[in-house]
This record gives C-alpha cells, sequence and structure tokens, in this order.
C-alpha cells in the first residue's frame, strides 16, 4: 500500500469518531461485586480493587457509582488508524495486512517506562465518542482484516472490547489484542473465543521487576499466556531495559520458560527500550539485543528485535 494511500485511509477512519465522549455515556460494568456500606470490588483484573462510592479503581476508568461499578471510557477511544499488523508487533498473523488499530485510556499497570503514558496514565485526556457498531462497518469498508485493540491496556476497556469483538467476528473479521496480561482468568475465557490473536508483553520473569517497575505481578501475566497459547495465536514481547532485565541468566530463564510452556514455535520479539516517562536510563545497546536474540535463537524457532 503506498503511503498516499494510507494517508488517506487513515483519515477516513479518523472520520468514524464524529463526537466527544460524554458524562452520560457510562456502561454498566461486568464483573465486580456489590459490598457493603456502597462499596464495589471489581473482579477483572488480579488487583480486584475494593472502591468506595464515588471513586474509581486503580485503572481509573472504573467508577462506583450509588454501589454500582461503571466503565467510564465504553464509547471513548483516545487514537484510531491504519497500521501493519506487523506493527502489533505480530508477524505471523496475516503477515503484509492492513489493521484498524485503537484504544482508549488507562492502565491497570503504571510502568515507569510506558511508551504511551500519556493515554495509559492521564485520566483527564479527551475521548472520542465511538460504538462497537460504527467500528464494525468502518473496519469493513476499509477492507481490512480485522480489529487491534492497543495503544493501552485493552483489558480494562473490556465491556467494549467484548461487544466489539463479537460483533466483528459476526462480521468475518478478526480481532487482535496487544496487551499486558493481567486478567483474570474468567473474563479472559469468556473473550478468548472472539479473539484471533494476542501479542503479551512478557515484562520480566521477576516478581520484583513486575511488583517495584509496574506496580503488579508476574504470575497471573503467566497464568494469561499458558491460557491464550490454547485458543488463540499467541506472541511474546519482552523489552530490554539495561540494568534492570538485561542479564543473560534473564534471557535463558525467559527462553526456557517460553520453551517449556508454550513451544519453540512462539514467536518472541526482544524490544529495545528508550528513555520515557519516570525512567531516563540510556536506550539498550544494540549489542545486548543481538546478545538476547543469539540466546533464545538456541530454543526458540522465531525470534525478532524490534524498535532496531
Amino acid at each position: 500500500m503506498s503511503k498516499g494511500i494510507n494517508s488517506g485511509l487513515t483519515e477516513m477512519i479518523k472520520n468514524t469518531v464524529t463526537s466527544p465522549q460524554t458524562q452520560n455515556d457510562l456502561f454498566e460494568a461486568l464483573y465486580y461485586k456489590q459490598l457493603d456500606g456502597d462499596r464495589v470490588q471489581c473482579m477483572l483484573c488480579p488487583k480486584q480493587c475494593i472502591i468506595s462510592k464515588n471513586n474509581t479503581g486503580f485503572c481509573g476508568v472504573r467508577k462506583n457509582i450509588s454501589g454500582k461499578l461503571y466503565s467510564l471510557n465504553y464509547y471513548g477511544t483516545t487514537g484510531i488508524a491504519l497500521d501493519p499488523v506487523e506493527k502489533k508487533p505480530l508477524y505471523h498473523f496475516h503477515s503484509g495486512e492492513m489493521v484498524v488499530s485503537l484504544g482508549s485510556c488507562g492502565c491497570n499497570f503504571s510502568c515507569k517506562f510506558c511508551q504511551n503514558w500519556q493515554i495509559s496514565q492521564n485520566m483527564r485526556i479527551n475521548l472520542q465518542r465511538i460504538t462497537p457498531q460504527q467500528l464494525i462497518a468502518q473496519t469493513k469498508v476499509l477492507g481490512c482484516f480485522g480489529i487491534a485493540y492497543t495503544y493501552n491496556e485493552p483489558f480494562i476497556w473490556y465491556e467494549f472490547v467484548l461487544c466489539a469483538a463479537k460483533l466483528a467476528k459476526n462480521n468475518g473479521l478478526e480481532n487482535i489484542m496487544v496487551t499486558n496480561g493481567y486478567i483474570n482468568q474468567q473474563p479472559l475465557k469468556e473473550i478468548l473465543p472472539y479473539l484471533g490473536a494476542m501479542n503479551i508483553d512478557l515484562k520480566a520473569l521477576d516478581n520484583n521487576f513486575y511488583k517495584n517497575i509496574c506496580q503488579g505481578t508476574l504470575e497471573p501475566v503467566l497464568e494469561t499466556i499458558k491460557t491464550v497459547k490454547n485458543c488463540c495465536h499467541l506472541e511474546v514481547t519482552n523489552l530490554i531495559i539495561p540494568g534492570l532485565n538485561d542479564t543473560d541468566a534473564h534471557f535463558v530463564k525467559l527462553t526456557d520458560w517460553i520453551y517449556t510452556n508454550t513451544g519453540e514455535d512462539t514467536p518472541l520479539h526482544f524490544s529495545r527500550y528508550f528513555p520515557c516517562f519516570k525512567l531516563k536510563i540510556p536506550p539498550t545497546p544494540l549489542e545486548t539485543l543481538q546478545r538476547a536474540y543469539e540466546i533464545a535463537k538456541k530454543k526458540l524457532k522465531f525470534v525478532y528485535l524490534g524498535n532496531v
């Protein structure tokens, strides 16, 4: 696809988003339970936030209103565009084709190195209104094979993504999620039948890394990866950060875990880190990525380097 054609299609898809989301665009959340004192507990992700009245959970987009939990961003997107599917990155799923990509705001992590922190950590950002029906209709008009839910964490946009994914599959379209994998098993298993592919960011095989750098935990991500492998196409990404997860021991441990739990044919993407958000460590040396590649290729068939 030529640059001129791609630019024209990008403008077309931006026109799908026609108006700002308003405060009236609330949608009752799935996966929560009511507690005493008008409190609720969100059961979507492993944080399982207990949320008092008029407050939101960690992700910033699920709010307790009068003892019920609502999604604040159901109809809201921060960005919609056309991308090569390889940009997700997915190298073994509809290679060479274009996918409609969109995201919202918020995240159930707060990674110090987040490349999209302007939307993942900023709850005051203006959202543009879109419905699942508009998204599917525009994707079909553009002739794309499917939709990628990306940019911020799509699992905290769960209600919209679930509805859109069902409609997309019923219309012969594929669904892709680019995710941190931090989701409880029940909501994961509900949405998986509608997904064709996922790229999951496995940040480190170190719970202290998840706790101190991302404000999360490792084990639920590993469980997600193992569950997904049996249900749809899976590729894994590891962002290599100097001094945090760049040792040979880490690369060996990561490779061994993927080989043992998801198989030698699981594509692994090592991605180069650049300073961003709260982390100002210098960029990852190319030599480090090459070393990771050589270690992983001893056991895995498909290893790639990104951001190089």
